[in-house]
């Protein structure tokens, strides 16, 4: 069986010990071997892993790999996202994903940038086409979206903006991922939607994740894994399959790219991948 052709990619959140550094880069080879098309590094919240998100990249990028910075509207002001990006042109960084953030708890405003269409349009004015913009996509929309036109709209002012293309959130609904893309297309939207996958580890952990981002576990999927209670074997062997056969169906279906959400770990991934025929 040949390799599937569809590209992919890994993201990471910026380790906060020198033992999860290690771990990182243990993981990060492993998935490298996958030949991925970028490895992507999250910004916290308020621009509160500003500076190891920046070492990260710095790491990924000295290891010879496509090393793609996340920056956020929250907290970032003009100067610092312009620092920010001067220091990744310099470095040899091509691809940013710019997203609007959400604010954390107690910060009373969220920066000099509102939304993401506004980080994007300063990207593009300070570095011109230096860089792929990568923007985020919600198939089941925002979770503070008044209304799913209004959500749809907002993507749309993004990629005019000048976004090159997006990654969505997480999901387990094949059907929203498509007709998301559909009515992109209606909008007249052309830039590809990456869908964005989750491995399941933990059902715990997925539910905490999802609760706060809006993203919907269907109900045969929650009462499936509830059922399994503290078996975690149970519960990843679940994943895997559930997770396998989103992905055939998104190849299937011709999508532009899979964009793994890591959380630093590499054997889920590898696994799904393994299964879908990647060599």
């Amino acid at each position: 069986m040949e390799s599937p052709t569809t590209p992919i990619s890994f993201e990471f959140y910026p380790p906060q010990t020198p033992e999860g550094v290690e771990k990182l880069t243990a993981a990060r080879q492993r998935l490298a071997a996958m030949k991925p098309e970028f490895f992507s590094v999250t910004f916290g919240a308020g621009g509160s892993t500003q500076d190891r998100t920046l070492e990260t990249i710095r790491q990924i990028h000295a290891e010879g790999h496509n090393a793609t910075p996340h920056l956020s509207c929250v907290g970032s002001t003009r100067d610092n996202v312009r620092a920010l990006l001067f220091a990744y042109k310099d470095m040899g960084i091509k691809r940013i994903v710019a997203l609007r953030g959400d604010l954390p708890s107690g910060m009373a405003s969220i920066g000099e940038f509102q939304y993401a269409n506004e980080l994007v349009s300063f990207i593009r004015a300070q570095t011109g086409e230096h860089f792929h913009i990568e923007v985020a996509a919600y198939p089941e929309f925002h979770p503070q979206a008044n209304s799913a036109r209004e959500d749809m709209l907002n993507f749309k002012r993004k990629v005019n903006a000048g976004a090159n293309s997006a990654i969505t959130q997480y999901f387990y609904n094949t059907d929203g991922y498509f007709r998301f893309v559909d009515e992109c297309r209606k909008l007249g939207v052309t830039a590809p939607v990456v869908p964005g996958i989750m491995p399941i580890m933990r059902f715990s952990q997925l539910a905490r994740f999802s609760d706060a981002c809006g993203a919907e576990i269907p109900r045969w999927m929650r009462k499936t894994m509830e059922g399994y209670g503290d078996d975690v074997e149970s519960v990843q062997s679940f994943g895997l399959d559930v997770v396998t056969q989103l992905c055939e169906k998104l190849i299937a279906g011709g999508v532009p790219g899979l964009h793994f959400y890591t959380l630093n770990q590499a054997n889920a991934s590898l696994e799904i991948l393994k299964r879908l025929g990647y060599r």
